[in-house]
Protein backbone atom coordinates (compact mmCIF):
# COMPACT_ATOMS: atom_id res chain seq x y z
CA UNK A 1 0.00 0.00 0.00
CA UNK A 2 1.55 3.07 -1.21
CA UNK A 3 -0.18 4.49 2.24
CA UNK A 4 -0.59 2.91 5.25
CA UNK A 5 -1.80 6.05 7.24
CA UNK A 6 -4.69 6.57 4.32
CA UNK A 7 -5.41 2.97 4.39
CA UNK A 8 -5.95 2.71 8.22
CA UNK A 9 -7.68 6.14 7.38
CA UNK A 10 -10.41 4.43 4.34
CA UNK A 11 -10.94 1.39 6.53
CA UNK A 12 -11.00 2.98 10.07
CA UNK A 13 -14.18 1.27 10.76
CA UNK A 14 -13.43 -1.86 9.13
CA UNK A 15 -10.12 -2.32 11.16
CA UNK A 16 -11.90 -1.52 14.19
CA UNK A 17 -14.64 -4.48 14.24
CA UNK A 18 -11.49 -6.75 13.39
CA UNK A 19 -9.91 -5.06 17.01
CA UNK A 20 -13.09 -5.70 18.59
CA UNK A 21 -13.49 -1.82 19.21
CA UNK A 22 -16.85 -1.57 17.24
CA UNK A 23 -19.67 -4.18 16.31
CA UNK A 24 -20.40 -4.91 12.78
CA UNK A 25 -23.47 -3.25 11.60
CA UNK A 26 -25.33 -5.88 10.94
CA UNK A 27 -25.57 -6.23 14.84
CA UNK A 28 -26.55 -2.83 15.19
CA UNK A 29 -29.75 -2.89 12.84
CA UNK A 30 -33.07 -3.25 14.26
CA UNK A 31 -35.05 -3.86 11.18
CA UNK A 32 -33.63 -6.92 9.56
CA UNK A 33 -37.14 -8.53 9.51
CA UNK A 34 -38.61 -5.50 7.94
CA UNK A 35 -35.59 -5.57 5.11
CA UNK A 36 -36.01 -9.43 4.80
CA UNK A 37 -39.49 -8.65 3.74
CA UNK A 38 -39.20 -6.00 1.32
CA UNK A 39 -36.30 -7.90 -0.37
CA UNK A 40 -38.77 -10.62 -0.69
CA UNK A 41 -41.64 -8.18 -1.80
CA UNK A 42 -39.36 -7.03 -4.69
CA UNK A 43 -38.43 -10.11 -5.69
CA UNK A 44 -42.23 -10.83 -6.45
CA UNK A 45 -41.63 -8.47 -9.42
CA UNK A 46 -37.92 -8.29 -9.41
CA UNK A 47 -36.31 -5.04 -9.38
CA UNK A 48 -33.06 -6.21 -7.26
CA UNK A 49 -30.89 -5.45 -10.18
CA UNK A 50 -31.42 -3.07 -12.83
CA UNK A 51 -32.76 -5.05 -15.37
CA UNK A 52 -35.65 -5.29 -13.71
CA UNK A 53 -36.98 -8.33 -15.02
CA UNK A 54 -40.02 -7.96 -12.87
CA UNK A 55 -40.63 -12.10 -12.80
CA UNK A 56 -42.28 -13.10 -9.79
CA UNK A 57 -39.02 -15.25 -8.38
CA UNK A 58 -40.88 -16.36 -5.37
CA UNK A 59 -43.23 -18.40 -7.40
CA UNK A 60 -40.28 -19.73 -9.40
CA UNK A 61 -40.32 -17.64 -12.32
CA UNK A 62 -36.56 -16.87 -14.01
CA UNK A 63 -35.29 -13.45 -15.02
CA UNK A 64 -31.99 -13.13 -16.65
CA UNK A 65 -29.79 -14.61 -13.88
CA UNK A 66 -31.95 -17.68 -13.09
CA UNK A 67 -31.99 -17.75 -9.94
CA UNK A 68 -34.75 -18.59 -8.26
CA UNK A 69 -33.78 -20.38 -4.61
CA UNK A 70 -30.49 -19.24 -3.36
CA UNK A 71 -28.02 -22.14 -4.51
CA UNK A 72 -23.88 -21.81 -3.16
CA UNK A 73 -21.66 -23.32 -5.10
CA UNK A 74 -19.11 -23.34 -2.79
CA UNK A 75 -18.00 -21.37 0.61
CA UNK A 76 -14.33 -22.01 2.01
CA UNK A 77 -11.62 -19.63 3.82
CA UNK A 78 -10.05 -18.15 1.10
CA UNK A 79 -6.64 -16.64 1.38
CA UNK A 80 -6.11 -15.71 -2.13
CA UNK A 81 -7.83 -11.74 -1.50
CA UNK A 82 -6.00 -8.53 -0.94
CA UNK A 83 -4.06 -8.66 2.67
CA UNK A 84 -6.74 -6.93 4.38
CA UNK A 85 -9.47 -9.11 4.15
CA UNK A 86 -7.91 -12.86 4.47
CA UNK A 87 -8.26 -14.93 6.02
CA UNK A 88 -11.99 -14.12 4.56
CA UNK A 89 -14.86 -17.11 4.66
CA UNK A 90 -16.39 -16.56 0.90
CA UNK A 91 -19.48 -17.80 -0.05
CA UNK A 92 -19.86 -18.09 -3.76
CA UNK A 93 -23.86 -17.98 -5.27
CA UNK A 94 -24.45 -19.23 -8.47
CA UNK A 95 -25.82 -17.18 -11.17
CA UNK A 96 -25.43 -13.85 -11.99
CA UNK A 97 -26.77 -10.77 -13.06
CA UNK A 98 -23.59 -10.23 -15.73
CA UNK A 99 -22.67 -12.41 -19.50
CA UNK A 100 -19.19 -11.86 -19.13
CA UNK A 101 -17.80 -13.51 -21.73
CA UNK A 102 -14.37 -13.85 -19.92
CA UNK A 103 -15.89 -14.95 -16.63
CA UNK A 104 -13.13 -17.27 -14.69
CA UNK A 105 -15.97 -18.52 -13.25
CA UNK A 106 -18.55 -19.46 -15.56
CA UNK A 107 -19.17 -22.56 -14.63
CA UNK A 108 -20.80 -21.03 -11.59
CA UNK A 109 -21.85 -17.47 -13.09
CA UNK A 110 -24.07 -19.01 -15.94
CA UNK A 111 -25.25 -22.55 -14.13
CA UNK A 112 -27.48 -20.74 -11.67
CA UNK A 113 -29.26 -24.37 -10.89
CA UNK A 114 -25.59 -25.69 -9.52
CA UNK A 115 -24.85 -25.73 -5.81
CA UNK A 116 -27.17 -26.64 -3.04
CA UNK A 117 -29.21 -24.73 -0.35
CA UNK A 118 -28.15 -24.44 2.64
CA UNK A 119 -30.78 -23.47 5.31
CA UNK A 120 -30.36 -19.43 6.11
CA UNK A 121 -30.04 -20.52 10.52
CA UNK A 122 -27.13 -23.24 9.19
CA UNK A 123 -25.33 -21.14 7.12
CA UNK A 124 -25.67 -18.36 10.29
CA UNK A 125 -23.96 -21.40 12.64
CA UNK A 126 -21.17 -21.95 10.77
CA UNK A 127 -20.55 -18.13 9.69
CA UNK A 128 -20.04 -18.18 14.01
CA UNK A 129 -17.88 -21.12 14.26
CA UNK A 130 -15.30 -20.09 11.59
CA UNK A 131 -11.46 -19.20 11.95
CA UNK A 132 -12.30 -16.43 9.42
CA UNK A 133 -12.26 -12.03 9.63
CA UNK A 134 -14.96 -11.79 7.54
CA UNK A 135 -17.83 -13.28 5.62
CA UNK A 136 -17.81 -12.59 2.16
CA UNK A 137 -20.87 -12.33 -0.01
CA UNK A 138 -19.85 -13.15 -4.22
CA UNK A 139 -20.81 -15.29 -7.00
CA UNK A 140 -21.58 -15.30 -9.78
CA UNK A 141 -23.04 -12.28 -7.80
CA UNK A 142 -24.81 -11.95 -4.57
CA UNK A 143 -27.79 -9.39 -5.72
CA UNK A 144 -30.50 -12.33 -6.77
CA UNK A 145 -29.73 -13.85 -2.98
CA UNK A 146 -30.27 -10.17 -0.75
CA UNK A 147 -33.06 -12.00 0.69
CA UNK A 148 -31.34 -15.09 1.62
CA UNK A 149 -28.14 -13.01 2.61
CA UNK A 150 -30.36 -11.00 5.31
CA UNK A 151 -32.05 -13.98 6.74
CA UNK A 152 -28.73 -15.18 7.57
CA UNK A 153 -27.36 -11.68 9.47
CA UNK A 154 -30.79 -12.20 11.20
CA UNK A 155 -29.63 -15.62 12.16
CA UNK A 156 -26.33 -14.57 12.54
CA UNK A 157 -27.21 -11.36 15.17
CA UNK A 158 -29.69 -14.00 17.51
CA UNK A 159 -25.89 -15.37 17.29
CA UNK A 160 -24.00 -12.65 18.31
CA UNK A 161 -20.95 -13.09 16.47
CA UNK A 162 -19.44 -10.09 15.38
CA UNK A 163 -17.63 -10.59 11.94
CA UNK A 164 -17.71 -7.33 9.19
CA UNK A 165 -19.64 -8.04 6.22
CA UNK A 166 -18.30 -7.21 2.36
CA UNK A 167 -20.56 -7.32 -0.36
CA UNK A 168 -18.23 -8.43 -2.71
CA UNK A 169 -20.47 -7.60 -6.22
CA UNK A 170 -20.67 -6.34 -9.79
CA UNK A 171 -22.52 -3.28 -8.50
CA UNK A 172 -25.17 -3.59 -11.09
CA UNK A 173 -27.97 -3.20 -7.98
CA UNK A 174 -31.10 -1.47 -8.47
CA UNK A 175 -31.10 1.53 -5.56
CA UNK A 176 -33.82 -0.19 -3.82
CA UNK A 177 -31.40 -3.23 -3.13
CA UNK A 178 -28.63 -0.84 -2.01
CA UNK A 179 -31.14 1.04 0.55
CA UNK A 180 -31.77 -2.66 1.63
CA UNK A 181 -27.99 -3.44 1.94
CA UNK A 182 -27.07 0.19 4.05
CA UNK A 183 -26.68 -0.43 7.82
CA UNK A 184 -25.78 -4.38 7.39
CA UNK A 185 -23.09 -4.15 5.08
CA UNK A 186 -19.47 -3.42 6.33
CA UNK A 187 -17.19 -2.74 3.34
CA UNK A 188 -18.22 -3.14 -0.42
CA UNK A 189 -15.89 -4.93 -2.27
CA UNK A 190 -16.74 -3.59 -5.73
CA UNK A 191 -15.68 -4.59 -9.07
CA UNK A 192 -15.56 -1.51 -11.86
CA UNK A 193 -14.77 -3.25 -15.16
CA UNK A 194 -16.20 -0.65 -17.59
CA UNK A 195 -15.33 3.04 -18.83
CA UNK A 196 -18.44 2.94 -21.16
CA UNK A 197 -21.78 1.51 -21.71
CA UNK A 198 -20.19 -0.44 -25.62
CA UNK A 199 -17.98 -2.46 -23.85
CA UNK A 200 -19.86 -3.25 -20.92
CA UNK A 201 -22.92 -4.15 -23.58
CA UNK A 202 -20.51 -5.88 -25.73
CA UNK A 203 -18.78 -8.32 -23.23
CA UNK A 204 -21.39 -8.65 -20.46
CA UNK A 205 -24.64 -7.45 -21.96
CA UNK A 206 -24.69 -4.73 -19.36
CA UNK A 207 -27.22 -1.96 -20.68
CA UNK A 208 -26.89 1.34 -18.81
CA UNK A 209 -23.57 0.28 -17.28
CA UNK A 210 -21.47 3.21 -16.66
CA UNK A 211 -24.12 5.16 -15.18
CA UNK A 212 -25.46 2.52 -12.69
CA UNK A 213 -22.78 1.23 -11.33
CA UNK A 214 -20.84 4.43 -11.22
CA UNK A 215 -23.92 5.92 -9.32
CA UNK A 216 -23.90 3.02 -6.61
CA UNK A 217 -19.87 3.53 -5.93
CA UNK A 218 -21.28 6.85 -4.58
CA UNK A 219 -24.42 5.19 -2.50
CA UNK A 220 -21.56 2.61 -1.37
CA UNK A 221 -19.14 5.29 0.09
CA UNK A 222 -22.10 6.94 1.77
CA UNK A 223 -22.63 3.76 3.24
CA UNK A 224 -19.85 1.85 4.32
CA UNK A 225 -16.31 1.36 3.40
CA UNK A 226 -14.89 0.60 -0.42
CA UNK A 227 -12.41 -1.21 -2.23
CA UNK A 228 -12.45 -1.15 -5.62
CA UNK A 229 -11.12 -3.89 -8.04
CA UNK A 230 -10.36 -3.17 -11.91
CA UNK A 231 -9.30 -6.09 -14.17
CA UNK A 232 -7.10 -4.15 -16.32
CA UNK A 233 -8.00 -6.00 -19.81
CA UNK A 234 -5.76 -6.64 -23.01
CA UNK A 235 -6.50 -3.19 -25.32
CA UNK A 236 -9.33 -1.69 -23.18
CA UNK A 237 -6.38 1.06 -21.38
CA UNK A 238 -8.19 4.09 -23.48
CA UNK A 239 -11.59 3.01 -23.31
CA UNK A 240 -12.03 1.65 -20.02
CA UNK A 241 -9.57 1.63 -17.04
CA UNK A 242 -7.97 5.20 -17.74
CA UNK A 243 -11.83 6.52 -17.76
CA UNK A 244 -12.81 4.64 -14.64
CA UNK A 245 -9.34 5.48 -12.73
CA UNK A 246 -9.77 9.12 -13.95
CA UNK A 247 -14.00 8.56 -12.52
CA UNK A 248 -12.47 7.56 -9.02
CA UNK A 249 -10.45 10.24 -8.30
CA UNK A 250 -12.34 13.06 -9.23
CA UNK A 251 -15.17 11.89 -7.27
CA UNK A 252 -13.94 9.22 -4.52
CA UNK A 253 -10.01 10.39 -4.35
CA UNK A 254 -7.99 8.80 -1.87
CA UNK A 255 -11.10 7.60 0.75
CA UNK A 256 -11.12 4.37 -1.07
CA UNK A 257 -8.50 1.87 -1.92
CA UNK A 258 -8.54 1.00 -5.92
CA UNK A 259 -6.97 -2.55 -6.22
CA UNK A 260 -5.62 -2.42 -9.94
CA UNK A 261 -5.27 -6.42 -11.14
CA UNK A 262 -3.21 -8.13 -13.71
CA UNK A 263 -4.95 -11.41 -13.21
CA UNK A 264 -6.73 -10.81 -16.84
CA UNK A 265 -6.83 -13.99 -18.84
CA UNK A 266 -8.98 -15.28 -21.54
CA UNK A 267 -11.35 -17.80 -20.49
CA UNK A 268 -15.04 -19.15 -21.44
CA UNK A 269 -15.82 -17.36 -24.49
CA UNK A 270 -12.93 -14.49 -24.59
CA UNK A 271 -11.67 -16.67 -27.30
CA UNK A 272 -13.84 -15.74 -30.10
CA UNK A 273 -13.18 -11.75 -28.98
CA UNK A 274 -10.01 -10.24 -30.70
CA UNK A 275 -9.29 -7.28 -28.46
CA UNK A 276 -9.45 -9.67 -25.24
CA UNK A 277 -8.61 -13.33 -26.66
CA UNK A 278 -4.62 -12.92 -25.04
CA UNK A 279 -3.24 -12.07 -21.73
CA UNK A 280 -2.42 -8.50 -20.05
CA UNK A 281 0.73 -7.37 -21.25
CA UNK A 282 3.15 -6.57 -18.60
CA UNK A 283 3.55 -3.20 -20.13
CA UNK A 284 -0.37 -2.83 -20.44
CA UNK A 285 -0.34 -3.04 -16.55
CA UNK A 286 2.38 -0.88 -15.99
CA UNK A 287 0.72 1.76 -17.26
CA UNK A 288 -2.26 1.31 -15.61
CA UNK A 289 -0.46 1.15 -12.58
CA UNK A 290 1.24 4.11 -13.24
CA UNK A 291 -1.77 6.66 -14.50
CA UNK A 292 -3.37 4.92 -11.01
CA UNK A 293 -0.39 6.44 -9.06
CA UNK A 294 -0.30 9.66 -11.78
CA UNK A 295 -3.83 10.25 -10.07
CA UNK A 296 -3.04 10.11 -6.55
CA UNK A 297 -4.94 6.94 -5.78
CA UNK A 298 -4.92 4.68 -2.70
CA UNK A 299 -3.55 1.87 -4.69
CA UNK A 300 -3.79 -1.85 -3.03
CA UNK A 301 0.10 -3.54 -2.90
Amino acid sequence: MNNKKDLNHALKRYFSILEGKAKAKFLLAEDIDERIEKAREIMESCSLCERRCGVNRLKGETGFCGVTSARIASDFIHVGEESFIIPSYTIFFSGCTFRCVFCQNWDISQYPEVGRYIKPEILAEKIARINAINVNWVGGDPTPNLAYILEVLKHLKSIGRNIPQIWNSNMYLSKEAMELLDGVIDLYLTDFKYGNDSCAERLSAAPNYFKVVSRNHLLAKTQAEVVIRHLVMPNHLECCTKPILEWISKHLNRDVVVNIMAQYRPEYKAFRFEDINRRLSYDEFLTALNYGKKLNLLIAD
